[in-house]
């Protein structure tokens, strides 16, 4: 190799985030080669990286505030083509997002008939498993945003589509990329906590429901904060725990506060005659080797005890809750401790200091496991267990009975 072009990729090498340096040191000195070498075999660094092109189905609040400014963010993505049932929201994604010839859809059938190698579906939650299906049988990889589907029996049938077509099929649940997530989840993986058999997921609001879009619709989201996110908060526990066998669930749903005016909500007053879902649910989840989770979630409720995307983990060496910023305690040398660590001063998630945005890493992620074959880090069938147990939660709440789980 030219040695201005050696050194070119070596510079390059700087410049790329941490958990792919380690990749790809990794894999030069399992092939025995000089990173130079490497690097121009996985064309890295800048210009040297392929565009994926990719089509986006929604166009609306999460498209917009999350995926679409990540992907530009990215650089390595190339949006040709917006599906979205109202034309005007997709015309101006395309106009801030797409390339110059992107085309405009409001029938996904016709969007997936694109030649895109990727297909984003981020619509309600009704609609994620039938489009996410349709795009892996028209032969396109999947980023789905969470929760992974309405209903359990969708979300298995995704699963079983991705395997069966050998499309990568990745759930939107950024919250494993924070600084913290990942730190405790390495603190987890070294077994510094020991066993965890005793954890709760927060994900609680004192009075911030979301009035616009759909997210009041029952019929379209499946339900309210449970579903929305409750789904993050049991993500990332079931991740801490690598626990993903339920064997029995207890759910309480409640629409308490949700016919209530002069509501004092973060985003106005809600409707109540839309209020269809449920304004707080928890869940009592046991696990078959015996670990327990205690799972709330609200977007209105009395309390002060606010937090979201959380969780607080027990085992038999440590503990660690993430109430004022990541604490992980332990008894050292005969005393009680409590560890801080710094993350604002490097990690997994961040590089030379400077913090990084969890979607970012989230779409570098599902760029690599496309074009690099690269393992992803939420797997779809650890997705489809939250949707089986929020399923459970609700199932339970109705019927006032606890829901045992059976080989589904």
């Amino acid at each position: 190799m030219d040695s201005k072009v050696a050194k070119a990729h070596e510079r390059n090498f700087y410049e790329i985030p941490f958990e792919r340096k380690v990749s790809l040191i990794n894999r030069c000195v399992e092939a025995t080669l000089p990173f130079s070498a490497i690097a121009q075999r996985f064309k890295l660094g800048g210009l040297r990286m392929r565009k994926l092109k990719v089509g986006v189905v929604g166009c609306g609040g999460i498209a917009n505030a999350k995926h679409l400014p990540a992907m530009k963010r990215n650089g390595n993505f190339e949006l040709v083509a917006f599906c979205d049932l109202l034309e005007e929201r997709a015309l101006k994604a395309k106009e801030e997002y797409g390339t110059e010839d992107a085309r405009v859809y409001t029938d996904y059938q016709e969007l997936l008939k694109e030649d895109v190698e990727a297909v984003y579906v981020l619509t309600p939650n009704s609609s994620h498993a039938p489009i996410s299906i349709a795009a892996m049988e028209a032969g396109k990889h999947v980023m789905c945003e969470k929760p992974m589907a309405k209903t359990y029996a969708e979300a298995k049938a995704m699963v079983e589509t991705a395997e069966r077509t050998g499309k990568v099929l990745i759930i939107g649940y950024q919250n494993r990329y924070r600084a913290d997530s990942v730190y405790l989840k390495s603190a987890c993986q070294a077994g510094e906590l020991g066993e965890i058999y005793y954890a709760k997921a927060h994900a609680i609001r004192r009075r911030a429901v979301p009035t616009w879009g759909v997210f009041l619709d029952e019929e379209k989201q499946g339900g309210g904060p449970l579903i929305d996110i409750g789904t993050h908060a049991l993500d990332l526990t079931l991740w801490m725990m690598d626990n993903y066998e339920p064997e029995m669930v207890m759910g309480s749903v409640y629409r308490k506060l949700a016919d209530q005016k002069d509501t004092g909500n973060a985003w106005g007053d809600w409707d109540p005659e839309i209020f269809t879902v449920e304004d707080s649910a928890f869940g009592y989840i046991k696990m078959k080797n015996g670990a327990t989770i205690n799972l709330e979630s609200s977007w209105a409720l009395n309390t002060l005890d606010v937090r979201e995307a959380q969780t607080t983990l027990c085992g038999t060496k440590g503990g660690a809750d993430m109430a004022d910023g990541l604490r992980i305690n332990r008894v050292s040398h005969g005393r009680q401790c409590v560890e801080k660590p710094d993350l604002a001063a490097g990690g997994v998630a961040f590089f030379d200091g400077a913090a990084e945005r969890p979607d970012d890493v989230e779409q570098r992620v599902f760029y690599h496991a496309i074009v690099d074959g690269e393992p992803l880090t939420v797997e779809p069938r650890q997705a489809m267990v939250v949707t089986q147990i929020l399923e459970a939660i609700y199932e339970s709440g109705r019927t006032g009975r606890a829901v045992y789980f059976c080989e589904q």
